[in-house]
């Protein structure tokens, strides 16, 4: 089967991106195409209630935090195993590759494995979009958290990836080379319209180690360094996430795309997380009374990558919609978050944070300096109450613990029998991680290694270090067993501390 399109590379020249994406029509950034066949929104896996620090039993209507994620939980992918080295989401129509390859990629490098890749015998697979990538993502995941292991060094003993990993293999950032367990970001083909930092060229990508979606300055500005390189998984099959809006006249707007209607406006003023699911159950806008707060992946869904506050003087949404402006820390001019009802499992108290996702720019502060470092349309997690600081992780991401709120109505409501069953037996209680060079899948997904480049006559050492060769025999005290089951978790992680999380490592 051939590949189709003739799309040049995205990543080739920082001026051919828009180009690329108006030569895939709109695949890469999620324009409204009429007449595009309903798709469903996937759900997140969430099988949960939390408060706003801890697992709860999952309120009635009129209780606090009552409509969260898992009380309106999406239709949960569906995935069917080949024995070809592909996996088929059956909800979504896309068919995945099964393998992750040790080696990391640039988006160029990618580009070109996307082409010579003959998984499964086709060969019209290509880097996903970050809607298409973000539909994988599983909020059963838990970050981790060893209070002796705060550089991120080795990965902790209650870590559960973000990725169904008794479909999907995964890997966590390669601790033998210097990375932190964290760094597993999986690259999309969505590039961020605007720039990050100081100017660097960036694409947006998943974390599926710590559960979140950020624009990765892969490129700093006017410098002759490495690009930054990611875990890739290929994808093939009909585009998945290309919205079409249609304007009600009564304050609402349906997505034709997914059924999903949506309030045209938004909240107009920020509240924290439980204010939030009590405004959105409450609200009787245009005399419904069945709103609610959106999933994680229900909200990123409506994002318009093509759109942000520096190149579209607007949030990143399309313009049907009504976005309320801000001053952002810097005193900019810039647009809110809005809260989902999903729960970030993260840190010391899994429970305290919630997801949003940044309708305007991500912002953080480094150096004394305020920055856009993850991009408009990344997925970050504050806490769901309390007091927001500045400086959080390396890039000094902001909290924003009053944030605003989108309203949503519709979708397939999955009632509690319908979730996965934890049997002890799989995910999330067992994790398949990849942790040895040895336990590389078929070559087959793979292609040949990047070519070694002389220097004065003498061979290069491999690229990526220790990632290129196998390590030795780790010592029968670093063979890990699998996480407790969820239930058990809060018993090995440590009390709450009330300034522990000042302390938290960097992402």
């Amino acid at each position: 089967m051939r590949r189709t399109g003739s799309c040049q590379s995205l990543f080739d020249q920082s001026r051919m991106m828009t180009l690329a994406a108006l030569c895939c029509s709109g695949t890469l950034l999620g324009w409204t195409v009429p007449g595009w066949t309903a798709a469903v929104v996937v759900g997140t896996g969430q099988d949960h209630c939390y408060n706003y620090r801890s697992e709860i039993p999952c309120p009635r209507r009129g209780e606090p935090y009552y409509g969260q994620d898992v009380q309106h939980s999406g239709k949960p992918p569906v995935y069917q195993e080949s024995g070809d080295g592909m996996i088929t989401d059956r909800i979504t129509g896309l068919t995945w590759t099964k393998a992750v390859d040790s080696r990391k990629l640039s988006p160029e490098e990618a580009s070109v494995q996307a082409k010579q890749i003959r998984v499964g015998g086709f060969s019209d697979w290509r880097v996903p979009s970050i809607k298409e990538l973000y539909s994988l993502i599983d909020f059963r995941g838990y970050t981790g958290f060893e209070p002796d292991n705060m550089e991120m060094k080795r990965v902790p003993r209650n870590a559960i990836p973000f990725l169904n990993t008794d479909y999907f293999s995964f890997r966590y950032g390669n601790v033998r080379s210097g990375e932190r367990y964290i760094d597993a970001q999986w690259l999309s083909a969505t590039p961020y319209v605007s720039t990050t930092m100081r100017g660097d060229k960036t694409v947006f990508g998943v974390n599926f180690a710590d559960g979140r979606l950020k624009g990765y300055g892969y490129l700093p500005p006017g410098k002759r360094a490495e690009p930054m390189r990611f875990y890739v998984r290929f994808v093939r099959g009909t585009p998945y996430g290309i919205n079409q809006f249609h304007d009600n006249g009564d304050g609402t707007i349906t997505d034709q795309s997914t059924g999903l209607m949506w309030s045209k406006n938004d909240s107009g003023k920020g509240m924290n997380w439980a204010q939030a699911l009590e405004y959105a159950t409450s609200s009787q806008l245009a005399g419904h009374r069945d709103w609610r707060l959106p999933s994680a992946k229900e909200l990123q869904y409506i994002v318009d990558y093509s759109r942000s506050p520096d190149t579209s003087n607007s949030a990143a949404i399309d313009p049907l919609f009504q976005a309320t402006a801000i001053r952002n820390e810097a005193g900019k001019r810039d647009f809110a978050y809005y809260w989902s009802s999903t729960t970030h499992l993260d840190g010391p108290q899994p429970g305290r944070n919630a997801v949003y996702v940044a309708f305007g720019r991500a912002i953080g502060q480094m150096k004394g300096k305020i920055f856009d470092v993850h991009g408009a349309g990344a997925q970050r997690s504050d806490p769901k109450e309390g007091e927001p600081r500045m400086g959080q992780g390396p890039q000094g991401d902001t909290q924003r613990v009053q944030n605003m709120v989108r309203l949503v109505r519709g979708g397939e409501k999955v009632v509690p029998e319908m979730l996965p069953v934890r049997d002890g037996k799989g995910y999330p209680e067992v994790r398949r991680v990849l942790e040895e060079e040895g336990d590389d899948l078929p070559s087959e997904t793979l292609v040949p290694p990047r070519p070694v480049v002389p220097s004065e006559g003498k061979a290069a050492p491999p690229r990526g270090g220790l990632d290129q060769r196998k390590p030795p025999p780790r010592p029968e005290s670093d063979l890990r067993p699998p996480p407790p089951p969820r239930g058990e978790m809060d018993s090995h992680l440590p009390p709450p501390r009330g300034e522990m999380d000042s302390r938290l490592p960097p992402r």
